[in-house]
């Protein structure tokens, strides 16, 4: 007997012991097949009411998402050339069933007609809304040479993504600086000589020790950023820094064509659509609504804080050069170096000294019990209760505080950059739904980081920017485990605008810095003691040292973004690398390298879903550092208030979903329309 396929199986837990890559395309296809005969039919006849066909549309499609979800994430934590291989020939599938049901004129009247009943309750009518705008983008109103047109670029965009994705990948994994000599080494802190010892025999030395070398500088991550930060040798710096500026840009992995292709395709459809720019598209589905409305964002914020950075960089010279440093500007390859050096001056800790209070199993325990403290939750073990993807994998369950099962979540710590993608990201395996039975299905979450991993027999010890993140991917998480939400079209972050998306993510990282927070979760690696008061208070003075300058390079991002979407192509703009030069002058204390070529590794944009949307991070940051300012008004050390405000936050941001306008939520928990003084002042620019 044949053995069932596993990525067919609706089991609530994927069987990720099973599932391989020669299982994606029958169990795709099979999940195709099934849902175009369900569309075919309800097409045919359904009755104009939510449970006549916006129900039964959501229930058979499903199956396509859970099989297609799986698929991709495999790609993007064990990536390979056989899962590669069987997304590509999938993609375009899928992506034809997504426009079969999307261009149905049936379903479109369909949902006009629901509409005009008014019927639906609120949370329905934001779910009707959204798919009548979707059908709309996705072309339900055009025909003939138009409708192929539109179909074909939609198929071009996904493999250009997919294309740009990997490239990225294969240039962090080809690239090598070697270094045989100690001094070269000199400056950087045990963890990185052991990553980059490790790295050395993956690449064919297999005596390559920590302390002897030969050492192999990668451009992942957990090496590249620590290495710019403490390598004395400033010739490697450069080196690294200038392959990090042109990663993914020349041969074999060059993404420079794909990013114009991507552009022109997009610029073409918002073309056939109607819209007189792609940011018009994109924009329709947030907050902010306009290119007006994100252009006033940026540039009050620029406004707030080019002095500031320009003072920042000018003290950050000085202290440079009393230190020894002879040239006349601080280059690229020069300013974390300096920085680190900085905060070891003046606030007498470095990054390393840091790093060991921060042991991964203990920072999961400090992030859970923040978690019980402001949402009344628990979160308990449940290795072995599924099938992981990886040995490093955790699953966790999430209980409310009667011990009722709420969710369960996956996390995947640690940087593999031999198959693994950059960045970290929350995603979903199940939403909560009703289902039509009456049970209720949980969410079923994962959480992916790219964080230090273990060496020389010692847990992972993070940098206080990988707790950070870790905090933001778990405020993601939390807004999708804890919706109370039975419509899965708006439970969690479904429906929910975009540039709101990064409100409850935003907002977890903020407790990073909060004295009883950061106690909990630091234990010495070696001593076993908590940070004392004088290493945080050290830590909160020195949280702002370039925070101008961080956001001017965020905002320069986000106006990069912006104008490639809104006003690219244009005269004068040969290229879009020329635009983003353009912009980097407006912004940026100094000039960008003549290797720049960031938009070749910008994933953000051109293979996630941030395209004419990157300004979100600072938009939501506004609300997220306001909603933070509620519970320092109750008072950070009045545990009372703290757990009152953070059920607050629970029913209201974690709680609603895309149920609810974002800006009604924030009133509802705020009281208030939303200020921008308090990012202002956690930015010290107040």
């Amino acid at each position: 007997m044949t053995p069932a396929n596993p990525l067919a199986s609706c089991a609530f837990f994927p069987s990720f012991d099973r599932i391989a890559p020669e299982h994606a395309v029958p169990a795709v296809r099979a999940a195709i097949a099934a849902a175009t005969t369900a569309a075919d039919a309800l097409e045919a006849s359904f009755t104009p009411t939510w449970d006549g066909l916006m129900a039964p549309l959501c229930r058979l499609c499903e199956p396509i998402h859970d099989a297609w979800g799986i698929v991709n994430h495999l790609l993007s934590v064990m990536n390979s050339d056989a899962w590669r291989e069987a997304q590509q020939t999938l993609q375009p599938e899928v992506v034809a069933f997504s426009l079969r049901i999307a261009q149905s004129r049936r379903f479109y009247e369909g949902f006009l007609s629901i509409r005009s009943t008014g019927a639906p309750d609120p949370t329905q009518r934001r779910v009707l809304d959204a798919a009548i705008r979707a059908a709309e983008q996705a072309g339900v109103g055009l025909d003939g040479e138009a409708r192929d047109r539109f179909n074909a670029i939609q198929r071009d965009l996904a493999e250009a993504s997919n294309a740009f994705t990997n490239a990225v990948l294969d240039a962090i994994k080809s690239y090598s600086l070697w270094i045989r000599d100690a001094d070269g080494m000199a400056g950087l802190p045990p963890t990185v000589r052991s990553l980059a010892a490790q790295a050395a025999r993956e690449a064919g030395e297999p005596s390559a020790t920590p302390e002897a070398g030969p050492w192999r500088i990668t451009l992942d991550a957990a090496v590249s950023a620590p290495f710019l930060m403490h390598a004395r040798d400033r010739s490697h710096r450069e080196t690294l820094c200038r392959a990090m500026a042109a990663k993914a840009s020349s041969a074999p992995c060059d993404n420079t064509a794909r990013v114009e292709q991507i552009l022109a395709l997009r610029c073409e459809k918002a073309s056939l659509l109607g819209y007189p720019h792609f940011a018009a598209i994109s924009l329709a589905n947030k907050m902010a609504g306009t290119v007006e409305a994100v252009d006033a964002l940026t540039a009050q914020l620029t406004d707030a804080a080019r002095n500031a950075a320009a003072r920042e960089t000018a003290l950050l010279l000085d202290f440079a050069r009393e230190h020894g440093f002879t040239d006349t500007e601080l280059r690229p390859w020069d300013r974390a170096f300096w920085v680190e050096r900085l905060i070891e001056a003046r606030y007498r800790y470095s990054d390393e000294e840091l790093r060991a209070y921060f042991q991964f199993p203990l920072v999961l325990d400090g992030l859970f019990a923040l978690a019980q403290r402001l949402f009344d939750i628990r979160i308990v073990s449940a290795d072995g209760d599924a099938p992981v993807w990886h040995p490093d994998v955790r699953l966790f369950r999430v209980e409310d505080a009667d011990g009722t099962p709420r969710a369960w979540f996956y996390v995947d710590p640690y940087s593999r950059p031999a198959s693994k993608r950059s960045g970290a990201w929350m995603n979903d395996f199940h939403t909560r739904a009703r289902l039509p039975d009456g049970d209720l299905r949980h969410p079923l979450a994962l959480i992916v980081c790219n964080q230090t991993p273990p060496a020389d027999g010692r847990p992972s010890l993070m940098r206080l920017t990988e707790v950070q993140t870790l905090f933001h991917e778990f405020g993601h998480a939390l807004q999708h485990m804890l919706t109370t939400i039975d419509e899965p079209e708006a439970s969690g972050i479904n429906t929910v605008e975009w540039d709101a998306v990064e409100i409850a993510s935003q907002f977890m990282e903020n407790w990073c810095y909060d004295r009883a927070t950061l106690t909990s979760l630091s234990r010495h690696i070696e001593t076993g003691t908590t940070i004392p008061d004088s290493l945080f208070d050290a830590i909160i003075a020195a949280k702002n040292v370039m925070a101008a300058s961080g956001m001017l390079r965020q905002l320069y991002l986000g106006a990069t973004d912006m104008d490639l979407h809104a006003r690219y192509p244009r005269p004068g703009a040969a290229d879009a690398d020329a635009v983003k030069r353009a912009i980097a002058a407006r912004f940026l204390p100094a000039p960008l390298l003549p290797e720049d070529r960031l938009l070749c590794s910008f994933s953000h944009i051109f293979a996630g879903g941030y395209a004419a949307g990157y300004y979100s991070y600072k938009w939501a940051e506004v609300l997220a550092a306001d909603a933070f300012a509620a519970f320092e008004e109750a008072g950070l050390d009045n545990d009372d208030a703290i757990r009152a405000t953070g059920r607050r936050f629970r029913d209201t941001f974690l709680a609603l979903g895309g149920s609810v306008h974002p800006m009604e939520v924030f009133q509802t928990f705020r009281g208030r329309p939303p200020a921008i003084e308090p990012l202002l002042r956690h930015a010290g620019l107040r």
